[in-house]
């Protein structure tokens, strides 16, 4: 029986001590070969207080013929919060929410950015999901970063038409350095603008954007957009170009000016129109719109505040020149004072006035000046 035992716990010994050791013929696993799954947080905190001069006058610019609009409001304009991961060396994932779209009905809002990128080398890489096509200047930087209160009443309209704005889709874009640095982007999108079930139809939106470095010492940078699309089986276009510069002034002061035009047909209005009330076919509506914007920088470096800015945009919009001709003329002079470097801290202090060459009493269509003091956070 001793022996017995005896050799039972040296069985059993030896079973743990083979647990402990690692097994023949296999490599140990590295924690280098592992992968880490690295996720990024930051967000935008954007809160104002707006009234309007004239007291009949909403403030999304609707005239009230009786006296009842709400002239005045403090907002959360947004809320957003983005996720980033980059799962390896050459792919990224991005989700954006802007979290204020809850204060309304939140249906196809809220979710903004969810789109996976592919780096393959800096002269092409790819992208796919829900994002802003590449078709002008304002796409090319965030909202908290712009040089006025807001973007521009064209980026709304082509937005609305599925070019600009977040889109659902497919892009392949890169960089070619140079005498003249190039960058470029191809885009196809839904073109039903964002959070949608399902495209509207089979038609797709084509479009590409071309931006030269004309001149770097002072940052000027040319870009060229152009689109193709197919909506309810009729043809249409959009084209528009850009200039940006940086012009240093004396110490501590520069002027940077960035320039912006676009054309092309106004679908989303041919179709909203019931077929019987329209005037001619869809070539027929078209919308055109250009800006100009200024913006004068002093880099005060005081303590936490780090810049003031003054800016006035000019604007000229006509969503549809070649029937009513009710152009819309917009100024938004605004003084802006940047704290902690790259806005992680802001507030601004502005006007939009809103001048139409025919006022159109119970529409949109009619003049005001909006006042706005904005406050805005990084997070």
């Amino acid at each position: 029986m001793r022996t017995i035992s005896f050799l039972l716990l040296l069985i059993i010994t030896g079973i743990f001590n083979a647990a402990g050791q690692e097994p023949l013929n296999q490599e140990p696993l590295k924690k280098e070969s592992i992968p880490k799954l690295n996720i990024a947080f930051n967000g935008l905190f954007q809160a104002r207080y707006a009234f309007s001069n004239d007291k009949n006058v909403d403030l999304n610019g609707l005239h009230h013929t009786d006296g009842k609009a709400i002239y005045n409001d403090f907002d959360l304009k947004r809320v957003r919060l983005q996720a980033s991961s980059k799962i390896s060396d050459r792919t990224e994932v991005f989700i954006l929410l802007n979290l204020a779209d809850f204060k309304s009905d939140p249906e196809n809002k809220v979710l903004e950015n969810a789109f996976i990128t592919y780096r393959l080398n800096p002269y092409i890489n790819f992208r796919m999901g829900q994002f802003r096509p590449a078709f002008g200047l304002e796409d090319m930087y965030p909202v908290d970063v712009i040089k006025s209160m807001d973007y521009s009443n064209q980026y709304t309209a082509f937005g609305n038409n599925g070019w600009q704005s977040f889109q659902m889709g497919a892009s392949i874009f890169g960089a070619v350095k140079g005498i003249i640095p190039v960058h470029y982007e191809f885009t196809v999108v839904n073109g039903n603008n964002r959070n949608q079930v399902m495209d509207s139809d089979n038609g797709k939106h084509f479009s590409s954007r071309i931006e030269f470095g004309l001149e770097k010492c002072l940052d000027m940078k040319l870009g060229l957009n152009g689109g193709l699309a197919r909506v309810a089986g009729n043809g249409v276009y959009a084209a528009g170009i850009d200039l940006t510069a940086k012009i240093p002034l004396i110490k501590k002061w520069a002027l940077e000016i960035e320039t912006e035009g676009k054309q092309g047909n106004n679908h989303t209005l041919f179709h909203g129109i019931d077929t019987a009330s329209r005037l001619g076919n869809i070539s027929q509506y078209q919308i055109r719109g250009v800006y100009f914007l200024p913006n004068l920088r002093y880099a005060i470096n005081y303590h936490r505040l780090n810049s003031i800015e003054f800016s006035c945009r000019y604007e000229y919009f006509d969503k549809d020149f070649k029937h009513g001709h009710n152009p819309r003329e917009t100024y938004t002079p605004m003084i802006s004072a940047e704290f902690l470097k790259t806005y992680n801290a802001r507030i601004q202090l502005g006007v939009t006035i809103d001048r139409y060459k025919h006022q159109l009493p119970a529409t949109a269509q009619y003049n005001n000046e909006l006042f706005i003091v904005q406050v805005q956070s990084r997070l």
